[in-house]
C-alpha cells in the first residue's frame, strides 16, 4: 500500500471482528513502534499486550465503558517508563510514545486492521490491572484488531486553514 494511501485509510475503530490477530502481523506492528524515533534515543516506552478476553473485558468499566475496548482481540497498553521534560517544556514520555503509537496505528493500517487510541481510562485501576510497578504509567490504550465497521469519510480541516508561513496569523 502507498504511504498516503494509509494515512488516508487509518481511522478510529470502534467494532472488531471475533478475529486473532496473527502473531507475525503483531510483531511487525510492534517493529514499526520499536523503530520509531525518540528523545535523546531513550526509548523508554513499554508495550503491555492483552489478548487474554477476561483482562480485555476488565478493562472496559475502567476505559470509562467503551464495549469496543473489550471486542477487540488485542489492547496495547503503551506505558513509559521515567519522566522526562524536554527543554521545549514538554514531557518527553509522552511525546514519545505518541510518535510510537501512531507508528503502531499506521502500520496495523498497513496489515488490513484496526485501531482506536483511548485516552478515557482510569490511570491508577488500569496500572492495578495489568501490575504495572511505581514510576511506570500508561500513556494510552491502544485497541488493535479487524475492523467490523466501516471507512468513514474524514472530516478535516482544509490545509489552508493549518498551515502558516513564517509566524502565526490571525
Amino acid at each position: 500500500m502507498e504511504f498516503m494511501d494509509v494515512v488516508e485509510q487509518r481511522y478510529s475503530v470502534r467494532q472488531y471482528q471475533d478475529r486473532p490477530v496473527e502473531e507475525g502481523k503483531l510483531l511487525r506492528i510492534l517493529e514499526a513502534a520499536r523503530l520509531a524515533p525518540s528523545a535523546s534515543n531513550g526509548q523508554e516506552w513499554r508495550f503491555i499486550i492483552v489478548r487474554d478476553s477476561e483482562r480485555r473485558r476488565a478493562l472496559v468499566p475502567i476505559a470509562c465503558n467503551q464495549a469496543f475496548v473489550g471486542q477487540a482481540p488485542v489492547v496495547i497498553a503503551a506505558c513509559a517508563i521515567g519522566q522526562r521534560m524536554m527543554t521545549c517544556g514538554c514531557q518527553a514520555e509522552v511525546v514519545d510514545v505518541a510518535i510510537a503509537l501512531e507508528h503502531i496505528a499506521l502500520a496495523a493500517t498497513n496489515e488490513g486492521l484496526g485501531t482506536c487510541w483511548i485516552g478515557a481510562f482510569h490511570q491508577d485501576q488500569a496500572k492495578a490491572l495489568l501490575g504495572l510497578p511505581d514510576g511506570v504509567a500508561i500513556i494510552q490504550l491502544m485497541t488493535l484488531g479487524y475492523p467490523a465497521d466501516n471507512l468513514r469519510p474524514k472530516n478535516r480541516l482544509p490545509l489552508s486553514e493549518i498551515r502558516m508561513d513564517e509566524g502565526w496569523r490571525v
